[in-house]
């Protein structure tokens, strides 16, 4: 059935989308709760930092194996085995929350024998240090972001994985742009269900609803993702857990990933609460933080709806380039737009077409890479580009704050206005040497192919 010129997708896929978007719950809901929590448990700002990005350095090195494990093992196991490891990743954010206090701990630590090994001794308050870490909130918290990690690798590598298995040159776009959305939209759904739900109900019942969702999203995995990759036995097959694809159109767009997400996450997210304090900018009178949060919704709902549209319009087109290079310039006049913002109106013109160019970008970018993979290499592509997209998003913060603070908003978002057309330049050289022309067309059969001669020029 089609609305609107969608149709609507597999039932599989609708799976997918529900499972993906209800376990980004768990990724979304310490975000408005952990910095301000951290001040009342006794965790250091470092800390929290760590806690906070501990999923993304740890997707960092689980991609490249979660996409050569797809490839070798299948679809079906891997995302629910993710999506039961993230909510029970979200199940450690309560653990941490109800673990006791470590002073309640001492009269076990006085009771254990001391100890004599050499010159040192084994008292008191060495057996006490490792009973205090174990039961510290920080160290579950952390335990649960590294468990996330894992989980997440496998999800993002299995969701793309599955869309392209069940998508052909017709639909591939919108497929991915959806799949894409359902996992973009979990984690601001995350953000109001903890900030809503802990100010209701309290910390633990928000982490115990965010951790309820993601276990249901493995349980509608697990009853409805059948397996969609691996239908012969590859176990026979040299797929190693740590090969990396290394093709062309893999590493090409995961590097206009990379350029996207530093620019994206390291120059918008990570710098607008700073921007809007600098500038004295507010929306319903909210300190920074508030309307940080604001602006960032606007920004992602503006992607997830130009996730959609860039995905359809691929669809339609004989090639794919040309949507692509389109949002590619989208993004960089929101960049400019940025750079230029000094009001409410002005910063919300900005993240929408900022939101417009990311999310117009995915669906397309996806559906490219999997019409330029073959069929059992579609695992370790999606991987590869994790892997960059994972890598820009890193190190944008840690490049732009300090600069930020040495020579100011302005240029800085200026120089990322440059980003988006430098990863125009890559595709277009990327796609021309792997196919023979800048204007690929879509795979007729709907299977994807490294062989330029299986693409057809526009």
């Amino acid at each position: 059935m089609s609305r609107l010129g969608f149709e609507r997708p597999p039932p599989v896929l609708l799976a997918v989308i529900a499972s993906t978007f209800f376990v980004g719950f768990g990724g979304g809901v310490v975000f408005p709760i952990l910095p301000n929590l951290g001040a009342v448990l006794g965790i250091s700002a470092f800390m929290v930092g760590v806690i906070l990005s501990a999923n993304r350095w740890v997707r960092l090195v689980a991609n490249a194996p979660a996409g050569a494990l797809v490839d070798r093992y299948g679809t079906r196991t891997p995302f629910v085995v993710g999506l039961f490891v993230e909510g029970v990743a979200t199940l450690g954010y309560v653990v941490a929350l109800v673990m006791p206090p470590a002073e309640t701990l001492r009269p076990v630590a006085a009771a254990l024998p001391t100890l004599t090994v050499g010159p040192v001794v084994v008292g008191t308050e060495t057996w006490f240090t490792p009973l205090a870490v174990a039961v510290a909130p920080e160290t579950w918290f952390l335990l649960a972001r590294v468990l996330w990690g894992f989980g997440s690798a496998a999800v993002f590598a299995t969701a793309y994985t599955i869309a392209a298995d069940l998508s052909d040159s017709g639909d591939r776009g919108t497929n991915m742009g959806i799949v894409r959305g359902g996992i973009t939209m979990g984690f601001p759904a995350g953000l109001v269900l903890g900030g809503v739900v802990s100010a209701v109900a309290g910390n633990v019942a928000a982490f115990v609803v965010a951790a309820a969702f993601a276990l249901t999203a493995s349980v509608v995995a697990y009853r409805f993702v059948p397996e969609t990759h691996v239908t012969t036995d590859r176990s026979g097959e040299s797929i190693k857990p740590w090969e990396i694809d290394t093709a062309v159109p893999a590493v090409t767009v995961g590097l206009v990933n990379f350029g996207l997400m530093f620019a994206y996450i390291g120059a918008l997210f990570s710098t607008l609460v700073l921007f809007l304090g600098a500038n004295d900018i507010s929306l319903f009178d909210l300190a920074p933080q508030g309307t940080s949060g604001l602006f960032m919704a606007g920004t992602v709902l503006s992607a997830a709806f130009f996730m959609l549209v860039g995905g359809r319009i691929s669809d339609t087109r004989n090639s794919r380039t040309p949507i692509l290079l389109t949002f590619l310039v989208v993004s960089f006049v929101g960049f400019l737009l940025l750079a230029r913002a000094g009001s409410v109106v002005s910063l919300g013109l900005a993240c929408v077409f900022i939101g417009a160019g990311q999310g117009g970008t995915s669906g397309p970018m996806m559906a490219l890479l999997a019409d330029l993979t073959p069929d059992e290499r579609m695992g370790r592509a999606s991987g590869t580009n994790n892997v960059l997209g994972d890598v820009g998003g890193g190190l944008g913060p840690m490049v732009s704050l300090p600069l930020i603070e040495a020579v100011g908003f302005t240029p800085i978002y200026a120089a990322c206005a440059a980003l988006p057309l430098l990863a125009g330049c890559v595709l277009l050289l990327g796609v021309r040497r792997e196919t023979g022309t800048f204007l690929p067309g879509r795979v007729a059969d709907g299977a994807g192919s490294s062989d330029p001669s299986s693409v057809v020029d526009s």
